[in-house]
């Protein structure tokens, strides 16, 4: 989180009055009225690990453990290969991944994926993953047209006695412009082949990540379908303190359940599902019949860069690195799990050397230009690094163009990361 100002605001005057807000918002914790929680037995009755809340026949979740995931699409998949998507968390860096599913339909190498999981900005690119090129139009447009321009709206003085800096409203808008009756129509024709899009929030009661099955709803969650979705998206991107928690409610057990979350990448970056361990063992030498791709929207590593010595720049040069660290911990410990597998895996991350403008910079010439460098990167082939089970193959040694960005595949950085325990 390097810088939390938009195009148009005062540079000066910004950082310390967001600080003051802070400031005042801690002197104020007990003051607003209490978040929707969860009750001992319901969170009782969650206790699968790595469980997916699906909605079945009846009108009601159930929570399926990774395993009785895993047996699902098998039985669905028959002896066609399994295709994985994670895309991460990143805040304004979700333009990333979108450009990267641009370029890959360009240069005609973009799979169909049977497994989709976003968090935070990750899953609200996430049904587009999932629908495939017959959507990038649309998709394109929110990154590259100013759509995104004025997410982040001030609440002024009224964030000192609420729960955010920011409205929630201008997310609420745009996610309910491309979030409409075609789309979730289109993921649940999607879903009743077997295929699975699926995102994650955190329970602010538990402090728990959450991983919520959209085409399920999408499938049988009837008029109620598209509102919800529409609510577990927003909750998902909606950064504590900087946008709103979001209540959720559904029927669980025989009754109605009443939740509070927010950002999916509190708890995790990025997810894999089903589990690596609940994955189809691959055998020594066989074919690839499961290929796991994760696009981080963000940089694996921060170049040294002056900070300023005053407490938002130091907590903006922080909490950046950590959360660099954090994913690429998540990122490791991901591919050493595929690989004891057998499995293969391949990912992107935001080269170091390009000039992002901050992670909460929705402006529209910052959205368009790291959207079109993702498309650029995906569109010549220089988007994934392999990270094979086999092992043994490193980062490709080409080199940009003169005057052309380091794409994914360029960075040696990024490419010593899939070479380890090889």
């Amino acid at each position: 989180m390097r810088d939390m100002t938009m195009p148009g605001t005062n540079h000066r005057w910004l950082p310390l009055a967001m600080w003051c807000v802070i400031a005042l918002l801690a002197g104020c914790a007990s003051l607003g009225p209490q978040l929707p929680t969860s009750t001992a037995d319901e969170l009782e009755s969650d206790s699968v690990a790595f469980g997916v809340r699906t909605l079945g026949d009846n009108g009601e979740f159930e929570l399926l453990s990774s395993v009785e995931v895993a047996r699902r699409l098998r039985a669905a998949l028959g002896e066609r290969p399994l295709s994985i998507l994670a895309l991460s968390s990143g805040g304004a860096s979700g333009a990333f991944g979108a450009g990267a599913l641009a370029g890959l339909t360009r240069s005609g190498t973009r799979p169909e994926f049977t497994v989709v999981t976003g968090v935070s900005s990750g899953a609200l690119v996430a049904p587009f993953a999932f629908l495939g090129p017959a959507w990038d139009e649309e998709m394109t447009g929110i990154f590259t047209t100013g759509e995104t321009d004025g997410l982040l709206k001030s609440r002024g003085l009224g964030a000192v006695f609420g729960s955010s800096v920011y409205s929630g409203e201008p997310l609420r808008r745009l996610i309910a412009r491309y979030a409409d009756d075609a789309m979730i129509a289109a993921i649940a024709a999607e879903a009743a082949k077997g295929r699975l899009l699926l995102v994650a929030t955190t329970d602010i009661s538990s402090g728990e990540p959450v991983i919520w099955d959209l085409g399920s709803i999408a499938l049988r969650g009837d008029k109620e379908a598209k509102p919800l979705i529409q609510t577990l998206l927003i909750a998902s991107a909606s950064v504590p303190g900087m946008l709103p928690p979001v209540t959720v409610r559904f029927r669980s057990q025989g009754k109605m359940r009443t939740e509070t979350h927010v950002d999916g990448g509190v708890t995790s970056p990025f997810f894999i599902a089903p589990a690596p361990e609940d994955l189809p063992q691959v055998s020594a030498g066989g074919p690839q019949s499961t290929i796991v791709r994760v696009i981080i929207d963000g940089p694996l590593r921060n170049l040294p860069r002056p900070t300023h010595a005053n407490a938002f720049s130091i907590f903006s040069r922080s909490l950046s690195a950590g959360l660099s660290h954090v994913t690429r911990a998540q990122l490791e410990s991901t591919v050493e799990a595929v690989r004891q597998r057998g499995i293969s895996l391949e990912y992107a991350a935001i080269p170091a050397s390009f000039p992002l403008r901050g992670a909460f910079d929705f402006g529209p010439e910052a959205q368009r230009s790291l959207f079109e460098f993702a498309a650029s990167c995906a569109a010549a082939e220089r988007l994934w690094i392999p990270a094979h089970a086999g092992g043994g193959e490193r980062v490709s040694e080409r080199l940009p163009a003169s005057g052309s960005p380091m794409c994914p595949a360029d960075d040696s950085f990024m490419g010593h990361l899939a070479a380890l325990k090889n």
